[in-house]
């Protein structure tokens, strides 16, 4: 799917729209819904692991920014900073401007992600063990001002969810990464019908103040670029140093905290577009469809009655865990009505018309082969729909799990690796030494414009298609929106 084809699709489907402000959309029922789907999901798994949900400010101070500089001695980018409070009348022009006199004390940072925020708030909550672990979630905005805009995959405000987790020492921070990882698998895969390829990030791609930094990395399905569906950082005791934040231990000591932090965003809305889409448009996994079941009545000024009470019938047949509707806008055609409801990817029509009533039966088309089942009034109508359901779910997975892995290729030498890599994208998997090419990563990332998305433990060893050491480490080159 190239650009212009996504962003029509996007549109058409009433998902999102471009706002007045550049960088920023607007996600529309239809998408906010899909949205609100993956936030349920996903918030009843982490409340079943003990996470409790929080709200922080969205302004942070910069001098918060300050402390972490001074040990990670990196620049924060794409930030908006809050200096002034007030507007005034420009005699001049006689239109607003920024009253100067107004400026702030303190300057404020439009939350980019709240790790400085969070772990100044835990120095005052942890004083000893009994207070540890932290387990938290928050379901924010957040603002990074980004160059290069692309809708629901790179823009400058976004909605996400973001945990952290504060623990008593490093075994139990990485069990609770461990614990996550399985969560999100479970969102992606299971839910999302997205294979991906999971992994840990080089140094350079580390999120800042970060041991370790863990991916989530898929594919389109035309283009064959990679999308970074979640990231889990394994912060050591980075942060707790930066805040000074200690915990007297059973032994009396104080001890340093460890912590983790992790996320998802609307991005996975984006990459359910570029993944599951055909001719006729876009193709919704069920678990995660606003709209799993829609009947359509096909009527005229004789029958209209007769269907409409016939759908009531059959409605009463289907569960209230089937979420369903029923078209009754007479404005469109039947065939227009098709064309809508395929290219939203809802996963099941049910056609209902004269011939349907009078051999009380249903017609069912499945969105993702177009099959079509003809079920007696009489049969189990709900459990029929929810088979179906099912099927199309692992379909629409397994689909998406052929298309990826058709992509993906083994490479055994580095001029293997640039002819691969200019023929056409995808993954390109390859042994590397870590610690041989730490200083060539960047080089080779511009000269090939593909980066490492992620590094993947191997237990056979194998040579480096660089130094040529032997090495236990995969890497996967793929190049990112």
């Amino acid at each position: 799917m190239d650009d212009k084809k996504y962003i029509k699709l996007i549109q058409s489907t009433n998902i999102a729209e471009y706002s007045n402000i550049k960088g920023m959309i607007i996600l529309k029922p239809y998408g906010y819904k899909i949205w609100e789907n993956i936030k349920k999901i996903l918030n009843n798994l982490l409340i079943k692991n003990k996470y409790k949900n929080v709200y922080f400010p969205l302004l942070i101070p910069k001098n918060l920014l300050n402390i972490e500089y001074k040990f990670i001695k990196k620049i924060p980018k794409e930030l908006a900073i809050v200096k002034y409070t007030k507007l005034k009348m420009s005699n001049k022009t006689k239109t607003l401007k920024i009253d100067k006199k107004s400026k702030l004390n303190t300057e404020y940072i439009i939350r980019p992600t709240s790790e400085v925020v969070i772990w100044d708030t835990f120095k005052k909550w942890i004083e000893t063990y009994r207070d540890l672990p932290i387990l938290i979630n928050q379901w924010a905005n957040v603002v990074r001002i980004e160059m290069r805009n692309k809708m629901l995959l790179r823009n400058s405000e976004f909605l996400w969810q973001e945990g952290h987790t504060a623990h008593n020492n490093k075994i139990n921070a990485i069990l609770e990464i461990n614990k996550i990882k399985k969560i999100y698998k479970k969102l992606i895969k299971n839910y999302l019908s997205i294979p991906f390829i999971n992994g840990y990030k080089t140094k350079t791609e580390t999120f800042p103040g970060a041991k370790k930094t863990y991916t989530f990395e898929t594919l389109t399905k035309i283009k064959g670029k990679s999308i970074q569906l979640a990231t889990i950082h394994f912060l050591g005791n980075n942060f707790s140093r930066m805040f000074n934040v200690k915990f007297v231990n059973k032994d009396g000591k104080k001890k340093y905290v460890y912590g983790t932090s992790f996320g998802i965003s609307t991005r996975l809305i984006g990459s359910l577009i570029m993944i599951h889409n055909d001719n006729n448009g876009l193709l919704l996994p069920p678990l995660i469809a606003p709209i799993q079941v829609i009947i359509i009545p096909i009527i005229n000024k004789i029958n209209k009655n007769k269907i409409y009470s016939y759908i009531k019938q059959i409605k009463k047949k289907i569960s209230n865990k089937i979420k369903l509707k029923i078209d009754k806008n007479n404005n469109i055609t039947p065939g227009q009505k098709f064309y809508k409801y395929d290219n939203m990817g809802i996963p099941i029509k049910i056609l209902i018309g004269n011939f349907e009533f009078l051999n009380k039966q249903i017609l069912i088309i499945r969105r993702d082969t177009f099959k079509k089942y003809k079920i007696k009034f009489k049969n189990n109508i709900n459990g029929k729909l929810l088979k179906i359901l099912n099927n199309i779910q692992k379909n629409i997975y397994k689909l998406a799990k052929k298309n990826m892995y058709n992509k993906i290729k083994y490479i055994k030498t580095y001029k293997d690796l640039k002819k691969n890599i200019q023929k056409k994208n995808g993954f390109f998997i390859t042994n590397w030494s870590i610690k041989d090419n730490m200083k060539n990563e960047i080089k080779i990332k511009k000269k090939l414009k593909n980066s490492i998305r992620c590094i993947i433990k191997n237990k056979k060893k194998g040579k480096c298609i660089l130094s040529g050491n032997n090495t236990n480490n995969l890497v996967v080159f793929g190049k990112s929106y």
